[in-house]
């Protein structure tokens, strides 16, 4: 009988611990990585330019560029710059450390140009760490774009200890939010028949589960592991899935509903998801499930209704009825009911309600 089975794409490494960031040149230094030595590295004016001179010394192979933004065109300039720079585009690989948006710029920039990507994040505000997709901002509001994900993550809980906590505590929303995501994907399953991939809904909601009844809090290493290792994992389930689908559902529309509707207001990418969770979950009647999302967000100060994030009832119902339309053919728990806007309005009158009861 022939053995079945079937690749995952997954990481070469991934290094979770505290002074990780000390070891990066011996590292990087894998054959698999760079046998040379030649690398690119992608940095921010912020959290990246200040480990740079940190690092500098142990990478003498390094060549090192500046992003300016999150943004398409930054994504593409690096591209440019990386093919037509010191060494002609004649690298190994590119490494992208700093903030999620450096990271996204990085991924998308390594794969114009045909080279791997390792991730070295400076925070942990959303599974881009690990993910097959770059989330940059364009003319259009933010696209989310294909890429290959990092061979390699590197992660120094030292440095994610020093990140801004709203920064960190970001990703604890964008984690969550796959429970939500998974549901949404069983009930398309259930009313449209789209296939579900068992492998990648067990993965994307093991983390997400994880994170919810996990008593820890941002100062405690033994949660910024999990967390930080709940990123991962919900990379490499959208790697399986071939899709952002065990990571993204109604939660998501609405997050992306409020970036394309208030571009200027909108806030951290984990905290709309977050929020969204809450109330996907609410609108499919999982009172208890709810309950728990709502508690675990306002334990680690992430915001559990519109107004907490600086958007009104009006505002909120706007996003979550214009949200479908981000994410034309995925079905979740707001395709389904297809709610009006004075549905949607009642809908969340109750579910702060109920948060506030």
């Amino acid at each position: 009988m022939p053995v079945l089975t079937r690749l995952v794409p997954s990481p070469v490494f991934v290094e979770i611990r505290p002074g990780a960031l000390d070891a990066l040149g011996g590292i990087l230094a894998d054959q698999r990585v760079s046998a040379s030595g030649r690398i690119a590295v992608a940095i921010s004016n912020g959290s990246g330019s200040v480990l740079r001179a940190r690092l500098e010394p142990a990478l003498p192979g390094a060549d090192w560029y500046s992003v300016e933004d999150g943004s398409l065109d930054s994504a593409v300039r690096l591209a440019d710059e990386i093919r037509g720079g010191v060494r002609g585009g004649h690298y190994d690989t590119v490494v992208a450390l700093g903030g999620g948006k450096i990271i996204d710029v990085a991924k998308y920039a390594a794969a114009r140009i045909g080279l791997p990507l390792v991730s070295v994040p400076t925070n942990l505000a959303h599974d881009g760490i690990c993910s097959p997709v770059s989330t940059l901002d364009n003319v259009g509001g933010r696209g989310s774009y294909g890429v290959p994900s990092p061979i390699g993550i590197v992660i120094d809980l030292d440095v994610i200890l020093g990140a801004p906590p709203r920064f960190v505590a970001a990703g604890i929303g964008d984690i969550v939010s796959n429970i939500s995501a998974c549901a949404d994907w069983e009930l398309s399953h259930a009313e449209t028949g789209e296939p579900v991939d068992g492998l990648a809904v067990a993965m994307a909601r093991s983390a997400g589960e994880n994170l919810l009844r996990h008593p820890g809090n941002l100062q405690d290493r033994g949660f910024l592991t999990a967390l930080a290792e709940a990123l991962v994992l919900s990379g490499i389930a959208m790697n399986i899935a071939g899709s952002t689908r065990p990571s993204s559902g109604a939660c998501h529309e609405i997050s992306h509903a409020l970036d394309v509707l208030y571009p200027k207001r909108s806030a951290q990418h984990g905290e709309q998801v977050g929020l969204g969770a809450a109330f996907a979950s609410f609108l499919r009647g999982e009172r208890e499930l709810t309950g728990l999302i709502v508690e675990r967000l306002a334990h680690h100060g992430l915001p559990v209704t519109a107004a907490q994030i600086g958007f009104t009832e009006a505002e909120f119902t706007e996003a979550v009825h214009y949200a479908p339309n981000t994410r034309p053919g995925r079905f979740t728990i707001l395709e389904h009911l297809d709610l009006s806007p004075s549905a949607i309005r009642d809908a969340y009158a109750d579910y702060v309600q109920a948060v506030n009861s």
